[in-house]
């Protein structure tokens, strides 16, 4: 269960990421909506998938070079501290983006601005925890650079995947039944679950 649970983890937030508009369903089904086309939301989801999992690489890189050179302890206590400024930042100031893409863009323009968002709500950072348990497990406390990036990309991959497919049964979902119309009578406040999922990995990170 030591092994198993972190990759349950990848996969959980995949599942949760995907759920959530900001990541790109709402986005790419807009697009469709805008377009008359369903071609549109399919063709949308794979910039929106890219952009997301070029965020989530990037923090995984950065945690497999820095997390190498430093204490684990030390960076496990560095990461945590980090997110819980990053939780403490969306619940003071919620999630108000700079980022505006028209319903002209591109896919290129999509996938920067799915990159951009998936940075900004620090989506990457929450599978910190994971990853390095995954790391860790039967080295003790010494993390090796040439077994944290087989693992990492190996992460990134389940993450990735559970998240586009979920992220592409609600596009599905959204744009043949419900339209988004039906939204605006059953919207869950995402932003707070988000804050709290990420106050959730920080605390989880100060206790491991």
């Amino acid at each position: 269960m030591t092994t198993l649970w972190p990759w349950l983890s990848l996969a959980g937030l995949g599942a949760f990421h995907g759920l959530n508009p900001a990541m790109g369903w709402l986005f790419a089904v807009a697009l469709g909506l805008h377009r008359q086309s369903r071609r549109t939301v399919w063709l949308s989801l794979i910039p929106i998938a890219i952009g997301h999992a070029l965020s989530i690489a990037t923090v995984l890189l950065v945690f497999a070079a820095f997390g190498t050179a430093l204490d684990p302890n030390r960076f496990r206590i560095a990461a945590a501290v980090l997110i819980l400024c990053v939780a403490g930042y969306s619940a003071v100031n919620g999630h108000r983006h700079r980022v505006r893409v028209g319903m002209q863009t591109g896919m290129a323009g999509l996938a920067v601005w799915s990159f951009l968002m998936a940075t900004s709500h620090g989506a990457g950072l929450m599978l910190v925890p994971a990853v390095l348990s995954l790391c860790l497990a039967d080295r003790g406390n010494e993390l090796a650079i040439a077994s944290s990036l087989p693992i990492s990309l190996a992460a990134l991959a389940v993450h990735s995947g559970v998240m586009l497919a979920v992220i592409a049964a609600v596009a599905f979902a959204v744009f043949e039944w419900l339209g988004l119309s039906a939204l605006r009578s059953a919207w869950i406040n995402f932003d707070r679950l988000w804050t709290l999922a990420l106050g959730a990995t920080g605390v989880a990170l100060l206790v491991q």
